[in-house]
């Protein structure tokens, strides 16, 4: 039977120190048995390796930054659509979700497809919101609190012990000993990321991490859990294994169930001495590890896919404990000229 031919675009394609989710989702989308697919690559900026990595990606376009508003980003996906006759969108940051969740009803007008959560459960899951996340549906979480200026700070260390993490109302974090210290993350993190800042209590332990894909009525429908092995310097896994730990998994199921949650997923949590698990995020999209699911035999992104296009998708039942990756860089040779056209022209 002759698969379908579908044309996908990606975001995320930042491959770098910092990476984005969006070269191994393409990766998952090759390797996706059910489905045929030409991808198509969205950029934010020029440098994105993935924009000049044409093995992968068939073409790529650049989308305005998520400031600029939903409408101007809608004109433009309108205009790429009407040249490449998008089925599907995948998008890959935090910070763009909501301007793609607030026009999915106008890309499905289109015939465009996503998966993506709702607004109310983008919201909830916020890292300034997630203590009330936490008592609502009983998850454990690290106690935070939210400041938006850097003399609140010693207010709220009233209530914490040393060390406290630091975080970004998106990305970033650190690891504050002393007043000194909090200053410095508050003006990194804010600088880049803007305001709140949270402060939330630092748990000694364990970290892990489940990527996970809900159905939006409560089904699990893939879950796979890592626990790091090497850790960058802005906190991100450049290798992890994969783990079998069925109360990290019940705590899963019971996320996916209590929230409906629809969409992809990536759970951080810390174990501790007792063995016990608190939840320290919810991120709302697939991670950039996501290519370690697929190689143990949960393909994420090709699931989310199925959903997307309104197909019934059994869950996946196991996956391959014990399986590491290990990420790696390597440098390419990129002709001037296609930086000048992703440049002036906004596509190559």
């Amino acid at each position: 039977m002759k698969k379908a031919q579908l044309t996908i675009g990606v975001t995320g394609l930042n491959a770098v120190d910092n990476p984005g989710s969006g070269i191994p989702v393409i990766r998952a989308l090759k390797e996706a048995k059910s489905f045929d697919v030409r991808i198509i690559g969205f950029s934010y900026g020029t440098l994105e390796p993935g924009i000049y990595m044409h093995s992968i990606i068939d073409k790529s376009y650049q989308l305005p930054y998520p400031s600029v508003g939903i409408d101007t980003l809608l004109k433009r996906i309108e205009y790429i659509h009407s040249i490449e006759n998008l089925d599907v969108i995948i998008p890959n940051f935090d910070a763009e979700l909501y301007s793609f969740i607030k026009i999915s009803p106008k890309l499905k007008a289109l015939g465009i497809h996503t998966f993506l959560p709702t607004i109310e459960q983008f919201e909830k899951r916020q890292k300034v919101n997630l203590n009330d996340f936490g008592k609502k549906y009983n998850i454990p979480v690290p106690m935070s609190k939210v400041i938006f200026t850097l003399s609140e700070s010693h207010e709220a260390m009233r209530d914490f012990d040393w060390p406290v993490l630091i975080k970004g109302k998106y990305y970033d974090a650190g690891i504050a000993y002393n007043f000194d210290q909090i200053g410095l993350y508050f003006n990194k993190i804010s600088a880049k990321w803007g305001l709140p800042i949270i402060i939330q209590e630092f748990v000694h332990g364990t970290e892990f991490n489940v990527a996970g894909l809900g159905d939006g009525k409560g089904n699990t429908i893939a879950a796979v859990p890592m626990r790091k092995q090497y850790i960058t310097d802005k906190g991100k896994a450049w290798g992890g294994i994969s783990i079998t730990d069925e109360a990290l998994l019940e705590l899963t199921r019971e996320f996916v169930a209590k929230t409906q949650w629809r969409g992809s997923f990536e759970l951080e949590l810390m174990k501790n001495k007792n063995r016990e698990f608190s939840l320290l995020e919810i991120n709302p999209r697939i991670p950039a590890w996501i290519y370690l699911a697929v190689g143990v035999g949960q393909n994420i992104p090709e699931a989310l896919v199925n959903l997307a296009l309104g197909k019934n998708i059994e869950p996946y039942k196991s996956y391959l404990a014990g399986k590491m990756f290990v990420r790696y860089s390597w440098d390419m040779i990129v002709d001037l000229k296609e930086f000048e056209r992703i440049s002036t022209l906004g596509e190559l």
